[in-house]
Formats: structure tokens, C-alpha cells, sequence
């Protein structure tokens, strides 16, 4: 019989449920290497990390034209092979399965769908009741659509909802749903 919840969680993917710093950065790296720009590790981690790749690669790249898709779409095709790279947040993951019986369990993130399910298959892991990526926003964070998306999709009021996340834009938008905002740290 299926109950339904009235309490919903949030995760945000790079740098909350996974340190991804070193795959998206070779990954990038090597995409940009085909135009030959290079990739700085700390620059990557100042500049890029955890931003949408549009808002940060024209001012890496110094163009803003059908390249930026082209290089986007490179690090997509590069990002599997890096996998091996990532560390998952094993406590978060164990928080997740404490709440999965009073708690929908939602995934928003900034990444792509196909990055998105590259990296939560190699691990194994299918506990989302819902999964939002770039694909299904128009507005990345700091605007609230993702997680007003998930809110939304499940009906949930505000003040039942809780969210993970790490980067400050994520944090803006998060705070822009809900009170309840724990801010993840040693995984970006």
C-alpha cells in the first residue's frame, strides 16, 4: 500500500553527496586541451567549480559562441572516464537512508542528466524519488527553480522541507524554499 509523505529532502550532487572537484576538472580539462586552453586545478576550484558551465567558461575561454556548447559537450563525453576520481559522502548517504521512510528524496543539481546518472550508477545508487538536473531549469542557482520544482512535484509545504547543499549559490536558492538549509562542507 503506498503512503504518501508530507516531508521532503533535498541534495544538491557536486561537492554535497559527492567530492567532484577532480572529474569535472579533467574532464574539462581535457575538452578545453581540443581548443588549446588550459586548465588551471586551483583556478577550476576559485573560478568554475559548482557554477553552471555557461557562466563561467566564456570568460575562461575569452568567446562565447557555439564553442562553449561544443566544449560542454566534450567534458560530458570525457566525464565517465574519471569516475574513479569521485568520494562519495558516505555520512550523507547514510542520512539518506534514515529518512527515506518519512522523507520524499529529491536530487537537484546543476549538473547534466547524463552526468548525473553516470556517476550515480557507477555507484550503485538509486535512492531518489525524484532527480532535477540542468535540463529541467531554465534558471540555474542562485534562482530557486529547481528546488521549487521538487517542492512543487510532491506537494510539499515549505516548512516540511529540508535541503543539502553546499555552494553559496546553492545556498541562496535554497534559502529562498526553505528555513531549512544544512550547509555541506568538505566535499567541494
Amino acid at each position: 500500500m503506498f503512503t504518501k509523505k508530507n516531508k521532503l529532502a533535498i541534495f544538491d550532487l557536486d561537492g554535497t553527496l559527492f567530492d567532484t572537484r577532480n572529474i569535472n576538472f579533467k574532464a574539462y580539462q581535457q575538452a578545453l586541451s581540443y581548443f588549446n586552453i588550459d586548465l588551471n586545478y586551483e583556478y577550476y576550484c576559485k573560478e568554475c567549480n559548482g557554477r553552471k558551465y555557461n557562466s563561467f567558461l566564456p570568460q575562461l575561454c575569452g568567446f562565447n559562441d557555439d564553442r562553449i556548447e561544443k566544449i560542454h559537450n566534450l567534458k560530458k563525453q570525457f566525464y565517465p572516464n574519471f569516475l574513479k576520481y569521485a568520494v562519495k559522502n558516505e555520512a550523507l548517504f547514510d542520512i539518506i537512508d534514515g529518512l527515506k521512510n518519512d522523507y520524499y528524496i529529491a536530487l537537484v543539481t546543476t549538473a547534466s542528466k547524463k552526468n548525473t546518472e553516470e556517476i550515480l550508477n557507477y555507484f550503485h545508487l538509486h535512492v531518489f524519488d525524484l532527480i532535477i538536473t540542468q535540463e529541467n531549469v531554465k534558471k540555474p542557482k542562485p534562482d530557486p527553480e529547481g528546488f521549487l520544482l521538487a517542492k512543487n512535484h510532491f506537494q510539499i509545504d515549505e516548512k516540511h522541507v529540508i535541503i543539502f547543499e553546499d555552494s553559496s549559490v546553492g545556498i541562496e536558492a535554497a534559502k529562498k524554499v526553505t528555513s531549512h538549509v544544512y550547509v555541506v562542507k568538505g566535499y567541494s
